[in-house]
């Protein structure tokens, strides 16, 4: 039998499934918040409009995760890692540069139609001048998704990544969302919005601190690789500490009576098990289960917000 013909679809594989519940985190929030609060006020919420956004997220996060592939691929980055370099399509040559090239290509153009698709249910005809500048954040995001380690100076090389994870995967994701059905802005909705934010920042951490070896002897000078493994955890911890209390202070801000709205509580107590059990590891490769585990803890984290606020009042 083949040696590869147990191995999926790269083109699946690529596309890094399991990272979706997180992109999918803040739009499912600012979605559900902007509900709860259109009740208020017997307006109408746009199930179109929701189901425009989640697309468009999905397809964000391929082209993010088809563009990191190109961008350690041809860096040679991947290579460096000896366990990894099987499981990453273009360093394995199971894809070629090329063909990931024209992918991240051809995704972008789609981007850009549902980008218009979804602004267009949103905002026209009244709303024109929000219809043009969430055009350019559009834009934005698809630059910011293929920018983590595509061109000359790709900012996921320089430690930025964690910055640009906490505003797009935070704060755009969820007060963009928002906005796209209120078309207001809540100031308090910052702290939800950097609750996400800061799960986003654990998980790419998380992420980097297991690659920290093969990213150092390659020049990726991730913020784990600038700190180091130890405080790298140190960082980890604090990232998980504070979600779920901005959170609750955002809905005691709403003075939130019925127990629905803080049904999210019962997270604390699978987070306060996750952090022990990260603080226990010594060894980096042995982080990569609980990418996957912090992920899904913000997944549910967001949804239960949002359905728990929607079952009140």
């Amino acid at each position: 039998m083949p040696k590869n013909s147990s191995q999926p679809n790269p083109w699946i594989h690529a596309a890094r499934l399991r990272t979706l519940p997180l992109s999918l985190s803040g739009v499912i929030l600012g979605s559900l918040i902007a509900r709860w609060k259109l009740k208020t006020i017997t307006e109408t919420w746009d199930i179109w409009v929701f189901v425009l956004a989640l697309l468009l997220t999905v397809v964000f996060q391929v082209i993010s995760n088809y563009a990191n592939d190109y961008g350690d691929g041809i860096r040679g980055t991947d290579h460096a890692r000896a366990d990894e370099a099987e499981a990453r399509v273009v360093a394995s040559g199971r894809v070629t540069a090329k063909q990931m090239k024209i992918a991240v290509f051809i995704l972008s153009l789609l981007a850009l139609v549902l980008i218009f698709v979804l602004l267009y249910r949103a905002f026209l005809p009244y709303y024109k001048e929000s219809f043009y500048i969430f055009i350019g954040l559009g834009i934005a995001c698809i630059l910011a998704a293929i920018g983590y380690t595509v061109g000359k100076k790709p900012y996921g090389y320089l430690g930025l990544g964690d910055l640009f994870v906490f505003i797009f995967f935070g704060w755009v994701s969820v007060l963009g969302s928002y906005y796209l059905f209120t078309k207001t802005f809540d100031p308090w909705l910052l702290l939800p919005a950097s609750a996400v934010g800061l799960f986003s920042m654990a998980v790419l951490n998380l992420n980097n601190m297991r690659d920290i070896e093969s990213d150092s002897s390659s020049g990726k000078r991730t913020l784990a690789v600038r700190l180091g493994f130890k405080k790298a955890m140190i960082y980890e911890i604090i990232l998980l500490q504070l979600p779920l209390l901005l959170i609750l202070i955002y809905v005691l801000h709403n003075r939130v009576q019925e127990y629905y709205g803080y049904i999210f509580v019962i997270l604390f107590f699978p987070l306060i098990n996750l952090r022990r059990r990260i603080m226990e590891i010594k060894e980096p490769k042995e982080l990569d289960p609980y990418l996957k585990q912090v992920a899904i803890l913000c997944f549910m984290t967001a949804l239960l917000v949002g359905v728990g606020l929607n079952l009140t009042r």
